[in-house]
C-alpha cells in the first residue's frame, strides 16, 4: 500500500529522515507510467564505460542535462555505444538513485539521433503488425528436423550466402540449396525479396527457407521492415529462418518469422543439424542398443540354459534311460529269481528222483528181488498160475539176467 508523504503539515510527531523522503520520490516516479517507457533525445557527454562493463554518461541539450545509465547486459547487445558529443537517441525508464538523491535515465536502447524517424516508424509499424497477431507465437511452424532441401533469399554475390553455404556443408552436407536472388537494400529491394518469397513458395520440394543479409546500418536493413516483406515472410507456406544483420538488430521480418537468428550464420546453424553431432548420437545409441542387446541376450541365454536343464530332466530320453536301468534291475532280479527257483526246483527234482529211485525196479531189484519173466514172449509172472512145469523162464535181478527151467 502507498503511503502518503505530507511534506507540509502542520503537526508532525517525528522529522522525516533523507532515506524517506528520497524512497517516497523514488516510488512517485515509479507510479509515472509516462516515466518508464520513453524516448530521449539529446546530446552525449561525460562517457565512461567502468571495467563492470556499466556505462555512465549525460544527455543534454541546450537548456537541461540529465545523467544516464546502461547496464552491462544492455550494452553488451549494442554494436554501437556514444561517444562524447554524439547526439543520440535512447530508451529507458527514469528512476531515483536514492544514494544520492538523484533522478536518472536507466538506458536500455540507444540510437544515433539521426535516425530517430526511422525507429519511430519502425515502433509505429511493429505495434500495428503485433496487434494485428502477425507476430502471433501461435503462428510460428515448427522446423524440420533434417531438411534435404533449403531456399536462401539473399543477394548472389553477399558474404551471408557464402557464410550460409560453409555452414550447411560443414554441419549438413547431404542438404542442398535453392538461392532465390534479390536486392537486400535499397527501394527496390522489397519487392525482389517478396517476389523471392513467391517463387520459393512455388517449389514442392522445398523445407525450410533462410531469409538473410549481413549487418548494416538500420537504413541498410530498412528493406526488412517493410510492411510487404513482412506479410510475406509471416504468409509463407513453407517455414521461415530469419538472420538478418548482427545480434543487436532487429527487424519486421524477424519478428513474423517462424525463427529468428542473430546473423545468417546462425540461421544456416538453425536450419540443419550438426552432422558430427549426429555421429555422436548415433553412436551412443548403437553403444546402448548394443548393451541393451548384450543384456538381453545374456538373459535370454541363462533363460535358455534353465530351460535346457528343465527339458533334460523331463526329456523322454533321460526317462528312457530311468526306464532302461529299471528294466536291467527287473531282468537282474527276475534272473535271480529264476535261478533260484530252478535251483530248488532241481534240489527237489533231485529229491523226487532219489524217491523214485528208492521205488524203481532197479531199486527194488538191488533190495534182493528178482524180476521173472516168460522167456517166450517176456512177460512178467506175477501169478504161479501162470507157470507150467517145463516152462523156460528169465530172471533179472540186481547186476543182470539168467534163465531157468521150471519141473
Amino acid at each position: 500500500m502507498f503511503e502518503q508523504l505530507d511534506l507540509f503539515a502542520s503537526t508532525y510527531s517525528e522529522p522525516y529522515t533523507v532515506s524517506q523522503l528520497s524512497a517516497h520520490i523514488s516510488r512517485l516516479i515509479d507510479r509515472d507510467a509516462a516515466l518508464r517507457d520513453l524516448w530521449l533525445e539529446g546530446e552525449v557527454s561525460n562517457f565512461v564505460q567502468a571495467s563492470s562493463g556499466h556505462c555512465y554518461f549525460t544527455l543534454k541539450d541546450g537548456g537541461a542535462q540529465i545523467r544516464c545509465l546502461m547496464w552491462s547486459s544492455d550494452a553488451r547487445r549494442h554494436r554501437y555505444l556514444p561517444t562524447d558529443g554524439d547526439q543520440v537517441l535512447g530508451h529507458g525508464r527514469v528512476g531515483v538513485y536514492e544514494v544520492r538523491g538523484v533522478y536518472q535515465l536507466y538506458v536500455d536502447q540507444i540510437r544515433p539521433a539521426g535516425v530517430g524517424d526511422l525507429y519511430r516508424q519502425f515502433e509505429r509499424l511493429k505495434a500495428r503488425l503485433e496487434e494485428e497477431g502477425l507476430f502471433a507465437p501461435e503462428r510460428k511452424r515448427p522446423l524440420p528436423r533434417f531438411p534435404r532441401r533449403i531456399g536462401v533469399v539473399t543477394s548472389p554475390g553477399a558474404a551471408a550466402l557464402r557464410d550460409i553455404v560453409n555452414v550447411l556443408r560443414r554441419r549438413f552436407p547431404l542438404a542442398t540449396v535453392l538461392l532465390s536472388p534479390t536486392l537486400v537494400q535499397g527501394d527496390a529491394a522489397p519487392r525482389q525479396i517478396v517476389d523471392a518469397l513467391e517463387i520459393l513458395n512455388q517449389k514442392d520440394d522445398l523445407d525450410v527457407i533462410l531469409v538473410a543479409r549481413g549487418g548494416g546500418s538500420l537504413e541498410e536493413l530498412w528493406a526488412f521492415n517493410d510492411e510487404r516483406v513482412a506479410r510475406a515472410v509471416a504468409e509463407s507456406r513453407i517455414p521461415v529462418i530469419c538472420g538478418v544483420g548482427h545480434e543487436t538488430d532487429f527487424t519486421l521480418a524477424d519478428f513474423a518469422a517462424d525463427r529468428r537468428a542473430p546473423t545468417p550464420s546462425a540461421a544456416a546453424e538453425l536450419a540443419v543439424p550438426d552432422e558430427a553431432e549426429l555421429r555422436a548420437q548415433v553412436e551412443a545409441w548403437r553403444r546402448d542398443l548394443g548393451g541393451a542387446l548384450r543384456a538381453v541376450i545374456d538373459q535370454r541365454r541363462w533363460r535358455l540354459k534353465d530351460r535346457v536343464r528343465a527339458l533334460r530332466h523331463l526329456s523322454p530320453r533321460n526317462r528312457m534311460a530311468q526306464t532302461r536301468q529299471r528294466i536291467d534291475d527287473l531282468i537282474g532280479r527276475a534272473e535271480k529269481a529264476v535261478h533260484h527257483e530252478i535251483r530248488i526246483r532241481g534240489e527237489r527234482l533231485d529229491g523226487l528222483q532219489g524217491r523214485l529211485r528208492g521205488l524203481s525196479p532197479e531199486g527194488t531189484l538191488k533190495r534182493g528181488f528178482a524180476v521173472v519173466r516168460q522167456d517166450r514172449d517176456g512177460t512178467v509172472v506175477r501169478s504161479v498160475d501162470q507157470v507150467s512145469p517145463g516152462d523156460t523162464l528169465r530172471v533179472r535181478v540186481a547186476d543182470g539176467e539168467f534163465p531157468v527151467e521150471t519141473s
